[in-house]
C-alpha cells in the first residue's frame, strides 16, 4: 500500500461532491484511494499504486504552480498521462469554460478540449466519433459562444434527411413540419443551451437557421459559423456542394459518426470521402473521438467498446 501527503489539494476541489470524483479515478486507475486526515492511501496491484502515485504528483506540480483544476481536469490529465508519461500537463489544462447565456460548458475529455481548440484555430473542423461524445453539443456551444461575442453575424445549423433504416412513410404536415423530426437534435442541442425565448428570437430574426441540407445548395455563407451534423449520411456530391457554401469570416464544423452510415452504400459516405482527400490539407482539422470521450450513461461506453469489437473481429 502506497501512502503519499495531500495536503497541497483542496479536499473540496480533490475529492468532488461527495468523493464523486475520487470514486472516478478509483475506477480509472484500477486502485482502492481512501483520504484520511492529511494523507491519500492507494491500495492494489503494485504496477498500479505506482502509475497512481505518478498521478497525483503530477496533479501537486499543477497545484503547485498555481493551476486551479476542475473536476474534469483530473480525467483530462489521467488521459494524458496514459497516453505518455512525459505528456506536459501544464500545456492542455486547466480546460476552458464557455460561459452562455443559460450555462457553463466544460470540455470533460482530452479531445473535447482539442476539439474546441481546433475550432477556435480552424475555419473547417471535422469531429469524428461515436454517439456521445460531445460533437454536435460542443459545436453548437461554440456556435453559440461566437454569436455572443460578434464573432460571426448567424448561425446555420444542418444535417441531411436520412432515414436510420426504418421506413417512416409520408409524413403528415406541411414542408416544415415534415422535415422536423431530422433536425430535432439540433434543437434539442440549441434548446439546452440557450435560453427557450431567447433561441426563438434569434430563429425567428434569421439570425439562427435550422434547415436540412438540400436547402445549402447555391448559397455562400459569410459571416456564419456552419454545422453540418450527422455527415456521415452525406453522399460524395453533398459533402463537396456543402464545403464550398463558406465565404469570407466563417466557421465550419462537420460532426460524422462513421460507425453508423444509414446510406445505401455507406462506402460513399461523403465523410469517408473528405477525410481520405482532405486530410492533407493543413489548414483543415480533424478531431477524433473514441469511448473514453463518451459522456452520456456509463453502460453507452461499455456498448460502443461491444460493437467495436465485434466490427473488429468481422473484419478479421
Amino acid at each position: 500500500m502506497e501512502k503519499i501527503e495531500h495536503s497541497y489539494f483542496q479536499k473540496s476541489r480533490f475529492s468532488g461532491v461527495l468523493d464523486r470524483n475520487l470514486k472516478r479515478l478509483e475506477k480509472r486507475l484500477g486502485v482502492s484511494l481512501t483520504v484520511r486526515g492529511n494523507s491519500l492511501l492507494i491500495e492494489g496491484p503494485e504496477e498500479k499504486e505506482e502509475f497512481a502515485k505518478f498521478f497525483f504528483s503530477k496533479i501537486k506540480e499543477l497545484e503547485e504552480k498555481g493551476f486551479k483544476l476542475k473536476e474534469d481536469d483530473f480525467q483530462i490529465a489521467l488521459d494524458l498521462l496514459e497516453e505518455s508519461r512525459t505528456n506536459r500537463l501544464e500545456d492542455y489544462l486547466p480546460s476552458e469554460t464557455l460561459n452562455l447565456s443559460r450555462k457553463s460548458v466544460v470540455p470533460k475529455t482530452f479531445n473535447q478540449r482539442e476539439y474546441i481548440k481546433a475550432i477556435r484555430e480552424y475555419d473547417l473542423v471535422f469531429g469524428i466519433g461515436p454517439a456521445g461524445t460531445g460533437k454536435t453539443y460542443l459545436a453548437m456551444a461554440m456556435a453559440l459562444s461566437f454569436l455572443q461575442d460578434n464573432l460571426v453575424s448567424r448561425i446555420i445549423l444542418t444535417r441531411p434527411a436520412v432515414e436510420a433504416g426504418e421506413k417512416l412513410g409520408f409524413l403528415p404536415g406541411d414542408i416544415a413540419q415534415k422535415i422536423n423530426p431530422y433536425l430535432r437534435p439540433l434543437y434539442d442541442a440549441l434548446f439546452d443551451l440557450a435560453q427557450s425565448e431567447q433561441a426563438n428570437r434569434l430563429i425567428e430574426r434569421g439570425i439562427i437557421e435550422i434547415a436540412p441540407l438540400a436547402y445549402m445548395r447555391g448559397r455562400t455563407l459569410n459571416s456564419a459559423f456552419i454545422i453540418l451534423d450527422e455527415a456521415q449520411n452525406t453522399t460524395q456530391e453533398q459533402m463537396k456542394m456543402i464545403l464550398t457554401r463558406t465565404g469570407f469570416d466563417s466557421k465550419m464544423v462537420i460532426t460524422a459518426d462513421i460507425t453508423q452510415i444509414d446510406l445505401p452504400q455507406p462506402q460513399k459516405s461523403g465523410v469517408l470521402h473528405a477525410i481520405k482527400i482532405l486530410s492533407s490539407i493543413k489548414e483543415i482539422a480533424f478531431v477524433y473521438f473514441n469511448d473514453k470521450d463518451v459522456v452520456r450513461h456509463p453502460l453507452v461506453q461499455k456498448i460502443i467498446k461491444a460493437y467495436d469489437r465485434e466490427e473488429k473481429r468481422r473484419r478479421k
